[in-house]
């Protein structure tokens, strides 16, 4: 067994930090809350957030995530709380912190939807603070590291949730040197016969293709010397994992040429180039294989020069060529901000800064998404394959494969994208569901009179443009609801004969919106024109004297109903009289209702919890259910689906199965939410509660509800 880490081992690499004696505290903190306890490798549990340390500081990370790092499992594995760490070490620190020890307690999720809600308890991590993330990624290497220590079942589960969550938001972050061991990690305990094949295999040629490396090293050294260019080279013999998903990709072992590979560093951009030119110029570069990542970086803000050529005795070697801060940023990631902040260019920063708000705005979009909708708009904007497509000014626009001009423009701005008319690509005039290509040069044409149209839902591919487009909707909705509103509204107070200052003024608004949860008086028109409230019962509510229904039936005396068999409803005191079932909360037999007299309709029948009942005490009358009647009711329920619209058929089915008719259906957009409004036929409410109990096991369906 190896010497276990102690802090002495750390302080080289600690002691020339400004916050030295704060990361000394963390440390005795975190060791006297450890003290005690083992990990299952035998070691002192104080180890593992020194290694998770250790690992970040080869990151070159800043104090407050080297701090945060040694006290990561002081609340999971201790007993301190976020209070405790805010207190000794400041509310920075104490939310990095408290958000690791939020991810880890959703470990090895066992069913999809707690994998969901691990990955967004991840992402959200990433969209508060990506330091977060860079202490996950450093706990899970050193997790992996020692593997072997758990069981078998969980050896595989670790490496699976690495592969599927952690591997891909390591590629995102741009973080190549903890992604490459742990995608060797994890291919190790979930295909060790696959794995050691390869080991094998290179073992067996090891000598033979470090001896090939040394040779093209000591020629590529001499061409470069005798040109005077500063530079340092490295050679190396790819990784299990990268063979490994060439042969997955269908090339058999004697096809994978670039099986040795060649790194240059040197100062200067333009030295890349001159770099490339020279070995070109010596060795014969294979067709097709040249790659300029510098012009064009990839998603993660990697930049490289690429290429294959012929080497000495006729092997093939893959040779990249970079600057030392290209490197920086290629192993590191998005941590090498922390390196280049105050050296770094203005370019790279901006790069940086890009990225986090790439991954913070597809987050933040999809934030009130239901857990299929996120784990959708996830796999599509951040783990997706990216194409790099240009402005016409040669700006770089990363985009998910499948992507369309419309993503492209959404991706520019919201206001590109809801007043695009047109697209040309390449400067051909193409349709606006166009599949971007890489290398694609994209111009798009507005016009500030136009808006998105709701076909373009089943056009884009980005989760982040189906959102915007759904805002849009949604708020010209609104828009509409509110000039409908403030109409009915108006012509009810004019009905009525009343003036508009008596009915809505500063202080009716102000009880109207307290009484019923509403902002202003915009939201007061809304609620009227979407049908939420009625304007009568909105204007009952700005007189004085009011109770509400269960205080007047309070009231009223208690008589005991005559039955009348030829009625649904009961009505006390009253055997014979028309009643009619109120339009607004449909209600059926099986739900708690009261009557209300009105002038010439007979009695109206509401849910008790109906909020369009006129609040007149007077004509409020106990009411109930005729058991023996077996009529049929119609009902309106609302089902909110993740927009795919396969699933009304479904639905519609489900509903038939239990024996009911569907007599209508509306879809409408609500909340940017699809929302399918079914008026049914039922018998009563148990019926109902069984349908929308079947409706609601439907994939897909989100939520099944009697009301809005």
């Amino acid at each position: 067994m190896s010497k276990s880490i102690t802090f002495e081992d750390l302080k080289p690499y600690l002691e020339h930090r400004s916050s030295y004696e704060e990361i000394k505290k963390a440390y005795e903190y975190a060791k006297k809350e450890h003290a005690g306890m083992k990990r299952l490798t035998g070691d002192d549990f104080i180890t593992h957030p020194l290694e998770v340390t250790k690992i970040l500081l080869d990151l070159n990370v800043d104090d407050t995530t080297i701090i945060a790092s040694l006290l990561h499992e002081v609340i999971n594995n201790g007993n301190k709380t976020y209070e405790d760490i805010e207190e000794d070490f400041g509310e920075e620190v104490a939310k990095i912190v408290l958000s690791v020890s939020k991810i880890n307690k959703l470990e090895l999720p066992d069913n999809n939807e707690s994998s969901v809600i691990y990955l967004r308890k991840i992402l959200v991590g990433l969209a508060e603070d990506v330091r977060v993330l860079y202490i996950k990624l450093a706990d899970r290497l050193h997790n992996m590291r020692t593997n072997w220590a758990i069981n078998p079942l969980k050896q595989k589960q670790k490496a699976e949730e690495t592969m599927s969550v952690l591997v891909p938001i390591a590629h995102r972050l741009g973080i190549n040197s903890i992604k490459s061991e742990l995608e060797n990690l994890s291919l190790y305990y979930l295909k060790p016969d696959v794995y050691n094949d390869i080991l094998e295999k290179l073992n067996d040629t090891v000598d033979e293709l470090n001896d090939y490396l040394e040779e093209m090293k000591e020629s590529i050294i001499e061409l470069l010397t005798e040109a005077g260019i500063k530079f340092e080279i490295k050679g190396r013999v790819k990784s299990v994992y990268s063979i490994y998903n060439k042969l997955s990709n269908g090339k058999e072992w004697s096809k994978i040429y670039d099986i040795l590979a060649l790194r240059i560093f040197v100062d200067e951009e333009s030295e890349c180039y001159q770099v490339i030119g020279l070995i070109h110029s010596r060795f014969r570069p294979m067709p097709k294989r040249f790659k300029d990542y510098i012009a064009s970086p990839k998603e993660n803000m990697y930049q490289s020069l690429h290429t294959t050529v012929f080497g000495v005795e006729g092997h093939v070697f893959e040779i990249q060529v970079r600057t030392y801060e290209m490197d920086e940023i290629a192993e590191k990631g998005l941590a090498s901000h922390w390196s280049y902040k105050e050296k770094g260019t203005k370019k790279i920063q901006n790069m940086m800064e890009q990225k986090l708000e790439m991954f913070r705005n597809v987050i933040e979009s999809s934030h009130n998404d239901t857990d299929a909708d996120f784990e959708s708009a996830i796999n599509s904007d951040i783990f997706s394959e990216f194409i790099y497509t240009y402005t016409p000014k040669g700006d770089v626009v990363e985009l998910p494969v499948g992507s369309t001009p419309i993503d492209f423009a959404y991706r520019i701005h919201s206001h590109v994208g809801d007043t695009t008319i047109g697209a040309i690509v390449n400067d051909q005039i193409v349709p606006l569901s166009y599949e971007l290509k890489n290398d694609d040069v994209v111009s798009i044409k507005t016009n500030n009179n136009s808006t998105p149209n709701k076909d373009w839902l089943n056009i884009v591919k980005t989760q982040q443009a189906k959102n915007k487009i759904k805002a849009f909707f949604s708020k010209q909705d609104k828009e509409e609801y509110i000039t409908k509103g403030k109409n009915i509204l108006e012509a009810e107070i004019r009905k009525r004969k009343l003036s508009f200052n008596d009915v809505l003024n500063n202080d009716t608004i102000a009880k109207i919106t307290k009484d019923l949860k509403l902002r202003d008086l915009d939201d007061i028109y809304l609620s009227v024109g979407s049908l939420r409230f009625t304007a009568g019962y909105i204007i009952n509510l700005t007189k004085e004297d009011k109770h509400d229904v269960e205080d007047a039936l309070f009231e009223r005396k208690i008589i005991t109903p005559k039955i009348n068999y030829k009625s649904d409803i009961l009505v006390e005191g009253t055997p014979n009289i028309m009643v009619n079932i109120a339009k607004c909360c449909m209600p059926i037999k099986g739900d708690d209702i009261i009557g209300y007299i009105t002038k010439d309709k007979g009695i109206s029948i509401h849910k008790k919890t109906c909020q369009n009942i006129p609040l007149n005490k007077e004509r409020i009358v106990n009411v109930s259910w005729n058991l023996s009647s077996t009529n049929y009711y119609y009902t309106n329920i609302y089902v909110t689906v993740n927009d795919e619209t396969e699933n009304l058929v479904n639905i519609i089915t489900e509903i038939g199965k239990k024996g009911s008719l569907v007599k209508s259906c509306n879809t409408k957009e609500i909340d940017n939410k699809t929302v399918h409004i079914l008026n049914i036929r039922i018998k009563d409410k148990d019926e109902l509660e069984s349908i929308m109990k079947s409706i609601r096991k439907i994939h897909n369906v989100t939520s099944v509800k009697e009301e809005l």
